[in-house]
């Protein structure tokens, strides 16, 4: 089965931006992550990232991008996007299915407005059209524990806001262990990420989205809300809904059929 791993770098203006791309199909999918990417970049990560797609690389090339490496401080969530494009056209990604997860799908509903030359199929995958109160505050709270260096509560806060109940009564123990080895050296990258989604709103602007639109959500979801995936349902026209029962925020990663309902969607003629 091919695989094709390539851990690359674009560069954008006075900076980079990583990617990890995969599989040799002839169709594209672009994947944007959530807020964690502040934390961690996709350097290096291709082949780990490819295990939850590997069903489907004979005919997809899927492509993973961090947000570039040098972000100014007032960067919006509107201009990860205007970057997003530029790298894709410089990697002659002139048309993909875009899936954005969390604060990515934010981006990749900024791509499908501004940019829908070159989004085959959207897909967004438990996030929001604009910093309602649940994002403002999980977000704003993860800040000031940045901001204190308390990196274990900033993972533990983030893990009981993911993930179901059930995830977390077998999970919950390693979590503080994980922290211990995700420690950035600085936080500047993940206060950057963060503000931005603090000033994201574009449900004006959704009637724009042209592209056909997957969104994908999880019943109860502490980061985002559950009223966000019905929001963005309404203002994109023709949009399809899918909500996991008894799941959240982690719906990406503990619905096994997850990536398998993306795929069926961007199969669909």
């Amino acid at each position: 089965m091919g695989k094709n791993y390539t851990n690359g770098c674009v560069n954008i203006g006075d900076t980079e931006m990583y990617y990890a791309a995969f599989g040799t199909g002839r169709k594209n999918l672009v994947v944007l992550p959530g807020l964690s990417d502040g934390l961690a970049t996709v350097k290096g990560k291709a082949r780990i990232l490819s295990l939850p797609y590997k069903k489907h690389l004979n005919d997809y090339r899927v492509y993973m991008f961090s947000r570039k490496n040098k972000m100014p401080e007032g960067y919006t969530i509107e201009e990860m996007a205007d970057d997003q494009v530029k790298v894709m056209k410089e990697l002659g990604i002139k048309r993909a299915s875009v899936c954005g997860v969390s604060q990515g799908g934010m981006i990749a509903q900024c791509i499908a407005i501004h940019h829908p030359e070159v989004v085959e199929k959207l897909i967004l995958a438990v996030t929001t059209p604009y910093a309602n109160d649940v994002a403002r505050d999980a977000v704003s709270g993860w800040i000031e524990m940045a901001e204190r260096g308390d990196h274990k509560t900033l993972m533990v806060d983030t893990a009981d806001k993911m993930y179901s109940e059930k995830y977390l009564a077998k999970n919950r123990k390693y979590f503080p262990l994980v922290a211990k080895f995700t420690k950035p050296s600085s936080y500047e990258r993940f206060f950057r990420n963060a503000n931005a989604i603090l000033k994201f709103d574009v449900r004006d602007k959704l009637y724009k989205i042209t592209a056909p639109t997957y969104i994908i959500a999880g019943e109860d979801d502490k980061t985002v809300g559950n009223d966000a995936p019905g929001e963005l349902s309404e203002g994109i026209a023709g949009s399809e809904l899918y909500v996991y029962s008894g799941l959240g925020h982690g719906t990406f990663e503990e619905a096994k059929d997850f990536y398998d309902r993306i795929f069926e969607y961007c199969d669909r003629k």
